[in-house]
């Protein structure tokens, strides 16, 4: 009999919201279980609970027939579970060899870090992976992808019995997915336990074996892989058929005049981009992984220098010298990397939801509350936000919610927003979620804001966009309206040097 992992009746609540509710299943060693399920289903709560850093109110997690009693992380990993999160858990100034062995570097009989040895074991554990990566390097030098494969050769070197992945897949390009999935594969063959988590269903039939559904804290249901399709995994997470996502969108079709047109824009790493963004379009940004799509945005929105170029902001001339200008203009932006540059997190709700209109909220010198919740319950009603109150912290909501929160946040009653930049707005988010969030950006269109939307998911941009500029290496490769779009011609635009 191999190594077993098992849930038996986990529960779990937090103040007005019951997380976990009697989740119970089991996962074999050799194999990979994905668990899926709506923003807030529970499955980061499940993770936590599983890696000690939450602890259950009921239920008990088995590892090969013995209960686990967890009092940190730590004690997890000591026992032999790994969690691999979005958000790297590495040391960037440190090298490779020094991640991998982090906590445990060998030393010599003068209790001495052993570098010589560290290095020698670092590169066999490399090898075995069959990456080219330097033992040495520096891991803030290496690319997301390759730090992503340090931290799955950290937890291989700590022999963990389980490896569990968080939505792996959001920060990589197809190709370093690729390289993923044949390690993923390896660890299979080593006989470890290995969850996963994505909200890109396609992946979950190349590399896992059974499925397990959540939603609001409960199983729904758990399948074989290769007994389950994708329109059945959509119905359980979401409990509806929600049939084409795209083919239901009302669209704006009264588009208007140009409202910011980008002359010759230089930046770091974008070179000579010119653009025009008519009143209620949806115009789309595509690219591979370092295309200059967010260098471009970021520039536009006053957050990175301009080197020469020019903007023009409703046929009038405008130079942005950081962001606050840029808002008070009314361009909004909605950042690729919403926890670290979109939201206070430990911040309420309503703080970030009115955090940019904290001065229209007054009432003589002071802060009128009763104003501020007013116009933070305008966004949870509008967006339908999942949260007990607009007090609760944003870093307790699931992705989804966040991401909702900066869209109230820049499209509130208070904003006079004309230009609404989206930058991967459905990442990491789940399939009925991202259904909302398509129909949400074409009402910004039809109330003439003009909105930009970068996204990864090329089937999203090109069903999303009136309109597809396609950027590769910092410049602008090709252009295309919607109908005539297509996965093999917006990807061999992205492609062109």
């Amino acid at each position: 009999m191999g190594e077993y992992l098992e849930f038996r009746n986990i529960s779990k609540s937090f103040p007005g919201v019951k997380a976990l509710d009697g989740i119970s299943f089991r996962a074999e060693g050799g194999q990979c279980l994905a668990l899926i399920g709506e923003n807030g289903a529970g499955k980061s709560t499940l993770l936590k609970i599983m890696s000690g850093d939450l602890r259950g109110d009921e239920g008990s997690v088995i590892l090969n027939g013995e209960e686990m009693h967890f009092t940190s992380p730590h004690d997890a990993i000591q026992r032999g579970i790994s969690v691999i999160y979005q958000e790297r858990q590495l040391m960037p100034y440190l090298s490779v060899m020094e991640n991998i062995f982090s906590g445990e570097m060998p030393t010599n009989k003068l209790g001495i870090v052993d570098y010589k040895k560290m290095k020698k074991e670092a590169q066999s554990i490399i090898d075995l992976f069959g990456l080219n990566i330097d033992p040495t390097a520096p891991v803030g030098s290496l690319s997301t992808a390759y730090q992503q494969m340090v931290e799955i050769m950290k937890a291989y070197r700590r022999d963990s019995k389980v490896i569990a992945f968080d939505e792996p897949t959001a920060p990589l390009a197809d190709t370093e997915i690729q390289v993923l999935f044949k390690l993923i594969e390896g660890l299979k063959k080593a006989g470890k336990i290995v969850i996963y988590i994505s909200h890109r269903l396609a992946e979950l039939f190349v590399v896992s074996e059974q499925i397990v559904v959540m939603k609001d804290g409960k199983l729904v249901k758990t399948m074989k892989t290769s007994e389950s399709s994708e329109p059945e995994l959509i119905k359980a997470m979401v409990g509806r058929d929600i049939g084409d996502t795209y083919s239901g969108l009302k669209r704006n079709d009264k588009q208007g005049d140009v409202l910011l047109e980008v002359k010759n824009l230089v930046s770091y790493d974008v070179k000579d981009v010119s653009f025009q963004l008519h009143a209620g379009e949806v115009l789309g940004f595509a690219g591979l992984v370092g295309a200059g799509r967010t260098e471009v945005m970021r520039a536009v929105f006053g957050a990175d220098p301009i080197l020469s170029g020019e903007i023009y902001l409703e046929g009038k001339k405008v130079k942005f010298k950081e962001p606050k200008d840029a808002i008070k203009a009314g361009i909004a932006l909605c950042p690729e990397d919403r926890k670290d540059q979109g939201l206070e997190l430990w911040r309420s709700i309503k703080d970030n939801v009115c955090m940019p209109v904290l001065a229209k909220l007054k009432k003589g010198l002071f802060l009128d509350r009763n104003a501020c919740k007013e116009l933070a319950d305008e966004a949870v009603a509008q967006y339908s936000i999942k949260t007990p109150t607009v007090e609760k912290a944003t870093v307790e909501l699931s992705g989804g919610n966040q991401q909702k929160v900066i869209l109230g946040r820049w499209t509130s009653s208070k904003m006079d927003t004309k230009v609404l930049i989206l930058d991967e707005p459905t990442k990491g988010i789940d399939v009925g979620t991202k259904a909302e969030i398509y129909q949400v950006v074409c009402d910004f269109a039809k109330q003439g804001i003009g909105v930009i939307f970068i996204s990864s998911e090329l089937t999203e941009v090109i069903n999303v966009a009136d309109r597809i500029i396609v950027m590769h290496n910092g410049h602008i490769t090709g252009e295309i309206m919607r109908e005539q779009a297509t996965e093999e011609n917006v990807l061999a635009m992205a492609m062109l040097d």
